[in-house]
């Protein structure tokens, strides 16, 4: 999954979402469970606390009694963390009666340090005991019926590490399973996103199959969201392939409507013998030559313009080992043809035939004997060398260079145009590969072409 792809954009986003949400809500939900866990602690404290209140009062007095055992024996064992007091609703006052655990101590008391009483006049608060213990501490005020009507203070403590034991085990569980489940989800999201994105992977795959030549439109069932796009390249496709067309038509008509003006310009010119008719046959000559150049470059644009074409190698090179065998059979040139089956090149046949074409006709032309042709893949199967071998004269690197530049002519002693080797350098170009030419191990000229495979 590459950093810049949308899958890893999904992904990172659904993850980091994910690592958000679950911590968030495991918060939350300790958050509400300790109150739930103290709501029933102080549940149990206000059960002793009115115990408490009603075992001191029950003879009806004006002051309260010693209050009998409240049934938890935790109240009997010294600093077990479970205490209770009776004292004056007054600071500084000493306790009138406590409980045998808490023996000659005395609570710290809520209503002391400020703390505010809730609707039924309890004040809560965790207050640090004897011992060190942290203590949940209830108090309540009770006024006795009687002249003097002095309120007085009761109070009920409970070790609040009960409270924080229950807590530490339910946020272990709660921890362990949102653990879980926040590695499921990422886990999930990680095979729902390459899912999800199953149906861009198979319009990459077309559009492949496209440029390749294996298909002429995107096709297949896909999803509503992609419906569009697949619609869109394929007007697209559709577009490329007409505007091509018509590039090769307009071409065409171009070179018909120039070059008829100029053969008649260059008759006429040849029933002259006066050096301005000389002039001008020299000059229509150059003319049909940069014509016919510039032309042919144009087709080429056009051609390398459409999609979908690729070209068997190996049938293209014996075909033309086969015609130049029998035009330079005076010659007797012999074609050695090394190119295995298989090899595609990524374009139109015609080009290809043109581009191996020169080179090969190049060869025979200044070979002595033997002419020798190789096809390769390269740099990863991307790419195709098509290399040509002569044991003719060769070039040196001045020659070399001059030979594929835009319509240079090295020999005016060998028939046609002159102009392969550039050609098939612009050719080349087009194609986003490249013509080089080297000294051949046979003594010769070496041509190496390298195209796009397909």
């Amino acid at each position: 999954m590459r950093r810049k792809s949308l899958a890893y954009r999904l992904f990172v986003s659904a993850a980091i979402w994910t690592l958000v949400v679950v911590p968030a809500a495991a918060i939350l939900l300790i958050s509400f469970y300790r109150q739930s866990v103290e709501r029933n602690f102080d549940a149990r404290l206000n059960a002793y606390l009115t115990g408490l209140v009603a075992s001191s009062t029950a003879d009806g007095g004006t002051t309260p009694t010693a209050p009998a055992n409240l049934g938890e024996p935790l109240f009997t064992i010294p600093f077990s963390g479970w205490y209770w007091q009776i004292k004056l609703f007054k600071k500084g006052t000493p306790p009138l009666f406590v409980s045998d655990s808490l023996l000659d101590q005395r609570l710290w008391l809520p209503s002391v340090l400020g703390a505010e009483p809730d609707e039924n006049l309890i004040y809560r608060a965790y207050m640090k005991g004897p011992e060190g213990q942290r203590l949940r501490v209830l108090e309540r005020q009770i006024r006795l019926e009687g002249p003097s009507h002095r309120p007085y203070s009761y109070a009920v403590a409970g070790d609040a590490a009960e409270i924080e034991d229950d807590l530490a085990d339910f946020t272990t569980m709660l921890i362990a399973a949102l653990a879980l489940l926040g590695f499921g989800l990422i886990v999930a999201t990680f095979f729902q996103v390459r899912f999800g994105l199953l149906p861009l992977r198979a319009v990459r795959e077309d559009l492949a199959a496209i440029r390749s030549g294996k298909a002429e439109y995107l096709e297949g069932d896909v999803p509503v969201e992609i419906q569009p796009l697949q619609k869109e390249l394929n007007a697209l496709i559709e577009s490329n392939r007409e505007i091509v067309e018509r590039a090769r038509t307009h071409v065409g008509n171009l070179a018909h409507a120039l070059k008829t003006p100029l053969s008649v310009i260059g008759n006429e010119a040849r029933g002259k013998r006066t050096a301005l008719a000389k002039k001008v046959l020299e000059q229509t000559d150059i003319m049909r030559t940069q014509i016919t150049h510039h032309l042919d470059r144009a087709r080429m644009v056009a051609r390398t313009t459409a999609l979908g074409s690729v070209t068997e190698v190996s049938e293209v090179v014996e075909g033309l080992k086969r015609a130049l065998v029998r035009i330079y059979s005076e010659k007797g040139v012999q074609i050695d043809i090394d190119c295995p089956d298989g090899i595609l090149f990524q374009g139109e046949r015609q080009d290809f035939e043109e581009m191996a074409g020169n080179l090969m006709d190049n060869a025979c032309k200044w070979c002595r004997e033997t002419v020798r042709v190789s096809v390769s893949k390269a740099e990863g199967d991307e790419y195709l060398v098509v290399t040509v071998d002569d044991d003719g004269p060769g070039l040196d690197e001045a020659e070399r260079e001059r030979a594929v530049k835009r319509g240079q002519r090295l020999d005016e002693t060998k028939p046609g145009s002159g102009l392969g080797l550039s050609i098939v350098a612009d050719l080349a170009h087009l194609y986003k590969g490249a013509l080089a030419l080297e000294p051949s191990p046979n003594g010769g000229l070496r041509a190496k072409l390298t195209l796009p495979a397909g």
